[in-house]
């Protein structure tokens, strides 16, 4: 473009050139106080001009850019300088919420400074020992992000206010790699804060906002694994699809338990209000360098086991599922890095905070009822209808109120047993044939599903038969296999408990001898017994 014609676009009116700028905007007006935002100011210095003209977009940038440097006589080249110098501080700006660490100048024993920083949670939080433990090593772990495979949540929860939950999430994010505190966050502003600065994130009143946001309940899971954390949105004007990611460090605080998905994916960190007796310092109080210190001790902890963090396989609790194992993979790797006590500290603590701690879904809960009602009636099998009220005999399970304030119905109990392929068939109780179910149906789903043990092979007793002529029933079992041994004189089958420890053989009667069946316990080392006085049984005739 030749000067000229700049010198004629620099005496244009601004109405003017709004008016030749927009003239395809004929069906989407604009006013000219809009437009003036993007036109040059002549009352403006150019200082200020400059950092107007760095937030705008490039496209419209470009349509005033060689007005406003003739406006102020500058080359539009140095203005351009000029322009991406204040993009560069702005940038640099928004670093500063991160500042860089300088990590400790000398290699950091990682047991003294995990009990550096338990000593520490524990001098400003009233809290039991292993959610003190739990929460050093979840500290730990924010600063080896980029080697760890499996980023639990940190889940602060306490059953009413004023327990400590913003004490403890604030005392958290003094001693973790870029903490990001907020009360609230949007779903676009979670991954696109993420993807921006992997920061750790410290979401306060979770219970204010979380439970009813799905999308934010999905992002949140979704980062929960390294392969999986990764959420697709459009981007621009022509709604490009664009990948971000989610991955990152995330400590939650709320009154109560959020949903199943999001504490199955957590190590909880459980608080009580404070007893009158029981005092603690407050955070502001703290020495000066206090964080400061820990923070360059983490920063070098982080450096030289990094790799050693990245190819670790810690040894996990059996007792914990499979999901609280990978929760506590990174934070065990941890504590078996850092050496002294910490490994049996650290894996005390899983058992403590997560054993037994699974949210328990609706299904899995009926599976147990059931269970109990099995074992409480001593039957092998049970009409729908049946187990529709022994199910709501209960007033505090949910059963009595499952559909609406009403009932669970027949129809509702076997929808839901059919997930675990539990089919109602047609049975006969009591001479009456209606359709049910047998205990046997439900063995592979409790021990899939629920922590009760299967049915022992033992369970069963074999029913006798009736023959003709005199026939007994003999049940023998030792003194000291069954710890509950109930006797019977009289009945026909007779059950005896924990047996686990025998195989049972049961032995055809012989002709003529008058006896229909006979049940045995036969030991490890292949004897029939009772064979002494230490040996109890029962003989029906």
């Amino acid at each position: 473009m030749s000067d000229e014609t700049l010198r004629n676009e620099a005496d244009t009116p601004p109405s003017q050139a709004f008016a030749t700028a927009n003239p395809a905007n004929e069906h989407e007006p604009v006013s000219f106080e809009q437009y003036k935002d993007k036109a040059v100011l002549p009352e403006e210095g150019l200082e200020n001009a400059v950092k107007r003209l760095a937030t705008m977009k490039k496209l419209d940038y470009v349509q005033v850019r060689k007005a406003t440097a003739k406006q102020y006589d500058i080359p539009a080249g140095m203005l351009d300088d000029m322009i991406r110098e204040v993009q560069q501080e702005t940038e640099n700006a928004k670093d500063d919420m991160f500042p860089e660490i300088e990590p400790w100048g000398e290699s950091v024993n990682g047991s003294r400074l995990l009990n550096e920083i338990d000593r520490t949670i524990r001098r400003f939080i009233v809290c039991e020992p292993e959610t003190a433990q739990a929460a050093s090593l979840w500290i730990v772990m924010t600063w080896l992000m980029d080697v760890v495979k499996v980023a639990p949540l940190a889940v602060i929860t306490a059953p009413e206010k004023r327990c400590g939950k913003t004490q403890l999430l604030d005392l958290i994010g003094k001693m973790s790699y870029r903490p990001m505190p907020t009360s609230s966050i949007t779903p676009s502003a979670l991954f696109r804060s993420i993807e921006m600065w992997q920061p750790t994130l410290l979401i306060d009143e979770a219970d204010a906002f979380l439970n009813d946001n799905e999308e934010m309940r999905g992002l949140l899971n979704a980062g929960h694994t390294r392969t999986s954390s990764f959420t697709i949105r459009t981007v621009g004007d022509d709604h490009t699809p664009k990948r971000f990611n989610v991955w990152g460090a995330k400590a939650i605080a709320g009154i109560g338990k959020l949903q199943d998905t999001v504490m199955d994916r957590s190590v909880t960190l459980e608080l009580r209000r404070k007893l009158d007796c029981e005092h603690v310092e407050r955070i502001r109080h703290a020495e000066p360098g206090l964080f400061e210190t820990l923070c360059r001790k983490l920063c070098r902890f982080a450096e030289d086991n990094r790799e050693t963090i990245r190819n670790a396989r810690p040894a996990l609790p059996e007792e914990l599922n499979d999901r609280a194992q990978d929760n506590w993979e990174p934070l065990l790797a941890i504590a078996d890095m850092a050496g002294g006590n910490w490994p049996e500290i650290a894996r005390m603590a899983a058992l403590k905070i997560s054993r037994d701690k699974s949210p328990q879904s609706t299904g899995t809960e009926l599976l147990e009822d059931i269970r109990e009602i099995f074992d409480m009636k001593h039957i092998d099998r049970i009409h729908t209808h049946k187990l529709v009220e022994a199910l709501c005999e209960d007033s505090e399970k949910p059963w009595s109120t499952y559909n609406r304030g009403k009932p669970i119905t027949p129809a509702q109990l076997s929808r839901r047993l059919s997930a675990y392929r539990i089919v109602s068939k047609a049975i006969r109780v009591d001479c009456e044939v209606k359709r049910g179910f047998e205990k046997k149906q439900f063995a592979d789903a409790w021990e899939r599903y629920t922590n009760i043990s299967p049915i022992p092979p033992s369970e069963s007793v074999t029913t006798l038969q009736t023959s003709i002529g005199a026939g007994s029933g003999v049940t023998f079992s030792k003194r000291n296999v069954s710890q509950n041994v109930t006797r019977y004189t009289e009945e026909d089958d007779v059950t005896l408990s924990k047996r686990n420890r025998y195989k049972n053989e049961t032995l055809k009667p012989s002709a003529g001898a008058g006896c229909n069946v006979l049940r045995f316990e036969t030991g490890e080392d292949g004897k029939n017994f009772p064979h002494d006085e230490d040996e109890i049984g029962t003989v029906l005739i």
